[in-house]
Order: structure tokens, then C-alpha cells, then sequence
């Protein structure tokens, strides 16, 4: 009886984690024609690229959510981070797909391009710590950037692929400027 109770007990928890490795897919995304590329996760460099590609995009056009989702690992966060209106540092956690509710709509109404103009990365075994300095535009044609910031992005590499484990940022301010070492 106890070998059954243990062998009932691994399995359950081998399906738990195996469940985990699935990105949460929404329902709202249903007619969506975007197809997700398993090949965009096998670098970490083709990992950060396609994570700046699948949120940009002109005004009127629809993100890859599903290739979005991919990127993450179960439990990932997206957190940004920034002065409230009394000046002090807060951070709000989303899931992926909470950051997909409260961006989508704003990403086709506005049209916007994130892109890195330079990376830091720090890796010991699978893990990786990547400084990802960005600059925000409306629109692919335009000149100058209405904003910029750093994205902390932690990855992890399971031997076949890259999964983004968190993505921490905030924005450049007057008081906040980017430092040197972390531009172009």
C-alpha cells in the first residue's frame, strides 16, 4: 500500500510539472492567425529579439500573443517599475497574460516599437541576467524615441530552450538618466 500511495504521489507530481511547462493560452485570443515559431527560443539573443518584436507593431496591427506567451515560463512576472504621483518607487507584478489585458487594446490603438540599443548579459550554468536598454517610438519611421528605459530580464535555459523567468524595468527620467555604461 505505501509503494502505492508514493508511486500515486511521483506521478501526480511528474503531470504537475509537466503541466507547467505549457503557456497559458486565453480564450479572448481564440481567432487569432498568428502561429507560435519554437524556433525564436533556441538563442538567447533570437529569445530577447523576438521578445521586443511581438510587442511592437504600427497602429492597427495585431500582436503574436500566442509567440508572446511562449517566452515565458508558468509563474513568470512582468513588473514595472516607477515614481507614484507622491514621488515614491512602486512596482506592480503582472502575469503574461495580465500584461496582455491591460496592453493589447493600447499597443494597436497608439501603434508602438520597443527596441534595444544595447545589452549587458551575466550567465552562470542555465541562468542568464540580461540589462536590456530600450528606446519606445509610435511608429517604426519615427526619429526620435518618446521614451526610454532598462529592461531586467531573467532567463533561464532548460537545455533545449530559453524561457524568460521575469522581466523588471523602468523608465529613463530626468532625475533617473541611464548611465553611460548601459548605452550604445
Amino acid at each position: 500500500m505505501k509503494k502505492l500511495i508514493i508511486i500515486i504521489i511521483i506521478f501526480s507530481f511528474s503531470i504537475q510539472v509537466k503541466a507547467q511547462d505549457k503557456p497559458v493560452t486565453s480564450e479572448i485570443d481564440s481567432t487569432d492567425i498568428h502561429v507560435i515559431d519554437s524556433s525564436k527560443v533556441k538563442t538567447l539573443d533570437s529569445t530577447i529579439k523576438t521578445l521586443y518584436g511581438v510587442i511592437s507593431g504600427e497602429k492597427g496591427v495585431k500582436r503574436n500573443w500566442k509567440q508572446f506567451r511562449y517566452l515565458f515560463k508558468p509563474d513568470a512576472k512582468l513588473i514595472p517599475s516607477g515614481k507614484d504621483h507622491d514621488g515614491v518607487f512602486k512596482t506592480r507584478y503582472l502575469s503574461p497574460e495580465e500584461y496582455i489585458l491591460s496592453s493589447r487594446e493600447w499597443l494597436v490603438e497608439n501603434g508602438f516599437f520597443e527596441k534595444e540599443i544595447h545589452r549587458t548579459v551575466n550567465t552562470f550554468g542555465n541562468i542568464s541576467q540580461v540589462f536590456s536598454t530600450y528606446e519606445s517610438f509610435k511608429s517604426e519611421s519615427d526619429e526620435r524615441p518618446f521614451m526610454r528605459g532598462i529592461n531586467s530580464i531573467q532567463l533561464l535555459f532548460d537545455g533545449t530552450r530559453w524561457w524568460i523567468i521575469n522581466i523588471y524595468w523602468t523608465q529613463e527620467t530626468q532625475d533617473n538618466p541611464i548611465p553611460k555604461k548601459y548605452l550604445p
